[in-house]
């Protein structure tokens, strides 16, 4: 399984920070003809693109062309279990995305329109948020 995550970070540690109300990039198709825009504000974890990535590939089969628009870049860090307050902040566990509305997360092209339709909606029960299928 080989999940995302960014070779090399300037800081080691992120701060949580906070949404910056709606996509004002990444927010328009510009590879292929069907896109699955995101419709809520959540942070989506490498795990769950790989998930949903894989659920796309298994209805392209041979045909086809799929984009991944985002890349989980932001570190989500962890203390361990029964850590007592205090002692700084904890280790980088995984990554994220922060998604917010209106960011295409995945593109597809080369399939009928009903499969890509299929391939999203499996796609996005993957996914902590509601998605929205688009055409160009």
């Amino acid at each position: 399984m080989s999940l995302m995550m960014p070779k090399k970070v300037k800081h080691r540690k992120a701060f949580r920070g906070k949404s910056k109300g709606i996509a004002r990039r990444g927010n328009e198709l510009n590879f292929g003809t069907y896109g699955l825009k995101g419709m809520e504000t959540k942070w989506i974890t490498s795990r769950q693109i790989e998930s949903a990535r894989r659920a796309i590939v298994r209805y392209l089969k041979k045909g086809g062309r799929l984009w991944i628009r985002i890349f989980p870049a932001k570190p989500v860090t962890t203390k361990g279990a029964e850590v007592p307050m205090g002692g700084g902040k904890g280790s980088v566990d995984h990554y994220v995305f922060p998604a917010t509305p209106g960011r295409i997360f995945f593109e597809i092209e080369g399939i009928k329109e009903e499969d890509a339709r299929a391939a999203f909606r499996k796609a996005s029960d993957k996914l902590p948020i509601k998605t929205k299928f688009i055409t160009r």
